[in-house]
């Protein structure tokens, strides 16, 4: 399972909302959501935003880009760009 689900489900968990009450939130569908929680699919850009305005976290934080703490992820060590990966040489 991705970062995105485990951290998609887990505020959902703390913040007591459904996926149901989400999708009503966002407008999208209840399948949508499951879909994402599930790790099948990630959201459009336009959904990221909103989720990240919606439980006021950044958008780096549900990528797993960044840690709760607001640092950082530095566990990020490659990334994968049209089917390949590659090292990590932002740093």
């Amino acid at each position: 399972m991705d970062v995105f689900s485990i951290r998609l489900k887990k505020l959902l968990a703390e913040n007591g909302i459904t996926m149901y009450k989400l999708a009503k939130d966002l407008q999208c569908s209840k399948q949508s959501v499951c879909n994402w929680c599930d790790g099948i699919s990630e959201p459009k850009i336009t959904y990221l935003r909103t989720l990240a305005v919606y439980f006021d976290v950044s958008s780096d934080y549900l990528l797993g880009l960044e840690n709760e703490d607001g640092t950082r992820n530095s566990n990020i060590k490659h990334y994968t760009f049209n089917g390949e990966t590659h090292n990590n040489t932002f740093n």
